[in-house]
């Protein structure tokens, strides 16, 4: 067996196929001599896939980002990046290449990428693709915190909900509604371009928290959902707790020192018993619940 893995790895190394492995922290655990040539790493190294992106983006090199704002495109991005089993798309590194890339992600968050070089194709139609897939990009994504968008979240509370369906044994998924606690006061103490920090601010440090797995996202407003499968309602309820004791020590205005804000969230544990609206409402009786307890909480649904 030793002996087959030892061909199977040479032979990784000999195609002109792009090959690399991602954990479920998004660390690049394996990649094959033409990833790392057209990506600039050196053998040995192991970098998370964003550090990656963002030292080829400052070089110049690597994927072609058309955006001037690298760390809203990232932000996007991860928002989006893992959370579907399968993806492929079309995208071109700075030496001219065109790559099909294909994403696929297992229920541990592990990714496998494959790419092929697919400049010596047609060329006829690229352009038209290339407006499609930033279009649809962009109809999965919030416009003002750069997130996945309510869309793309409900598509992933249905993925989990039909996956709860399909298995047994492992823990239920569930969802939850988070809410910034007295935001209608942040706008009518400082202004509506203040909420809008705050809100940008609250995504930023939410979206650091969570698992490749889970998916973050605006619903509207200053409401957010968060798609959390295979977790229990103990293990969600710890997992947002960490997160209510980190946006309790961000200071989001520096000319406003001591101002701190909290948010309120409630959970509901999916069940392969009802649709995404029941799911939502539940976790939604459980939001209000911890906004008459008092706020800066999280709840559970009955």
């Amino acid at each position: 067996m030793e002996g087959k893995l030892r061909r199977i790895l040479r032979f990784m190394e000999l195609t002109d196929v792009f090959f690399a492995v991602f954990d479920e922290e998004d660390r690049l655990l394996f990649a094959n001599r033409k990833y790392r040539e057209t990506f600039f790493l050196e053998e040995e190294e192991h970098p998370y896939w964003p550090d990656l992106m963002r030292r080829n983006f400052h070089a110049r090199r690597g994927t072609v980002i058309s955006s001037p704002d690298f760390e809203l495109w990232l932000k996007g991005t991860l928002s989006r990046r893992g959370k579907v089993p399968f993806r492929a798309f079309e995208t071109d590194v700075h030496d001219g290449t065109w790559l099909w890339m294909t994403e696929t992600v297992d229920e541990d968050g592990w990714m496998l990428c494959l790419a092929s070089d697919i400049t010596p194709l047609r060329a006829q139609g690229r352009t038209l693709r290339q407006e499609r897939d930033i279009a649809l990009r962009s109809s999965l994504t919030d416009d003002l915190t750069g997130i996945a968008n309510r869309r793309f979240l409900m598509e992933r509370l249905v993925d989990m909900i039909e996956r709860e369906a399909e298995t047994t044994g492992s823990p239920p998924g569930c969802f939850a509604i988070l809410d910034v606690d007295n935001f209608k006061q942040v706008n009518d103490r400082f202004g509506h371009a203040y909420g809008d920090r705050l809100l940008v601010g609250f995504a930023q440090k939410i979206s650091t928290l969570v698992r490749r797995i889970d998916c973050f996202g605006r619903l509207g407003g200053e409401e957010f959902g968060l798609v959390l499968p295979r977790m229990t309602p103990p293990e969600a309820a710890g997992a947002v707790e960490t997160m209510l004791e980190a946006v309790s020590a961000l200071r989001p205005f520096s000319e406003h020192p001591d101002f701190s804000y909290s948010f309120s969230a409630g959970i509901a544990p999916a069940t392969c018993r009802e649709d995404q609206a029941d799911l939502y409402a539940r976790a939604d009786a459980a939001l209000y619940k911890a906004k008459r307890a008092g706020k800066n909480r999280v709840c559970l649904s009955d």
